[in-house]
């Protein structure tokens, strides 16, 4: 009996393991792509207790431990560009605050979360030129209305379904744009910023809906929504970042193809995990919550703020805008089977839900 239960304690984190890698975009198995730290830690408990109670090894326990020590080392390997092993991606910048650098503060309020104060006083001791709120309704627009007298360009969407969104800049925005890549109650902001030095950069502002049982069964139009920016982004070639609680992770294949297409890069590669999601529970956190630039950033600080009552951690970023440095800043290597599985990915999202879909599928005819 005892070596029956082992031998299936032993079976999960292989099965964990191997259900990401099939094209399935059910939420039952994108789910695991986003555990991968605790999936090793599992590997490793159980290749601990393969010493200490089996008796006599047999065929099968062989097995289920070099699978196991197999599977520790392809999740250490998946998450190890999100350590401080790794090169970092992102040049950082040791200069002083000038007219090109720029702060911002994205989170994930919560909507039922009442503790608005904590993330007023995170504004206060941090002052970032832009604070994006996601899942901010009516009463969390009022709450943040103090902010509004240094913070007076706002970007303003109150929804009671989870999604709302809510911008303020302390810097000029213009040609600003509400969008709906996918879904039509699911929204985006697209805007453009001014420097102090007077250069324009751009902002993508996202909060696609993740694959859970309780909202959508699969990633289909989360991957759709997030690939199309990334296409966009591309085919524009301008000084941009994006933000926002993507519901995805970094390490996933979505997220890589998000930023191979796109030609983004990511601050945390070679820094940490900066893990963002589930507040409350810390052995059950992962980074949901990101912040991508264009290759003429350089990063000056980026961590995870203290809690606010949501189940996120705010994330805070100072970045240096410096377009010579993209000469050393190698973009993600990208060639033309990763634009065509983008296409096939944004093919498959829900037709009933590509209201506003189609006015941006053009971002692909090149």
């Amino acid at each position: 009996m005892t070596n029956t239960l082992l031998t299936i304690l032993y079976c999960l984190p292989v099965v964990a393991t191997l259900l990401p890698l099939l094209p399935i975009n059910h939420w039952t198995v994108r789910i695991f792509d986003f555990p991968r730290l605790q999936i090793a830690v599992l590997n490793l408990i159980c290749l601990v207790l393969s010493y200490f109670f089996y008796v006599e090894p047999t065929w099968l326990s062989v097995i289920l431990h070099l699978l196991n020590i197999g599977c520790f080392a392809y999740q250490f390997w998946e998450i190890s560009a999100y350590t401080r092993l790794a090169k970092k991606q992102v040049v950082q910048y040791h200069g002083k605050q000038d007219g090109r650098s720029i702060s911002l503060l994205t989170t994930n309020v919560l909507t039922p979360n009442r503790q608005a104060h904590k993330l007023l006083a995170l504004i206060e001791k941090w002052q970032p030129d832009v604070v994006l709120t996601l899942e901010s309704d009516k009463w969390w627009e009022e709450q943040l209305a103090p902010i509004e007298k240094s913070y007076t360009y706002t970007v303003k969407i109150p929804l009671d379904n989870l999604y709302g969104m809510h911008l303020y800049s302390r810097l000029p925005l213009r040609n600003t744009e509400v969008r709906h890549w996918v879904q039509e109650d699911i929204p985006s902001i697209y805007t453009e910023a001014c420097l102090p030095s007077g250069e324009w950069i751009h902002f993508y502002c996202l909060h696609p809906m993740p694959p859970t049982p309780t909202e959508s069964a699969t990633s289909t139009n989360r991957d759709a929504e997030l690939l199309l920016v990334g296409q966009e982004i591309k085919n524009n070639n301008k000084e941009v970042l994006v933000f926002g609680d993507l519901n995805d992770v970094a390490w996933s294949s979505t997220s890589r193809l998000f930023q191979r297409t796109s030609g983004l890069l990511d601050p945390r590669i070679g820094r940490g995990l900066f893990s963002t999601f589930h507040a409350k529970y810390p052995f059950l956190r992962w980074p949901l919550d990101h912040i991508f630039h264009s290759n003429d950033f350089m990063v000056r600080e980026i961590r995870v703020l203290p809690e606010i009552g949501s189940d996120h951690f705010p994330v805070y970023g100072s970045f240096q805008y410096k377009p010579e440095v993209e000469n050393i800043q190698d973009t993600p290597d990208v060639d033309k089977e990763d634009h065509k599985e983008a296409k096939e990915r944004i093919d498959k999202a829900d037709p009933a839900k590509k209201v506003i879909f189609e006015k941006y599928q053009k971002v692909y005819e090149n």
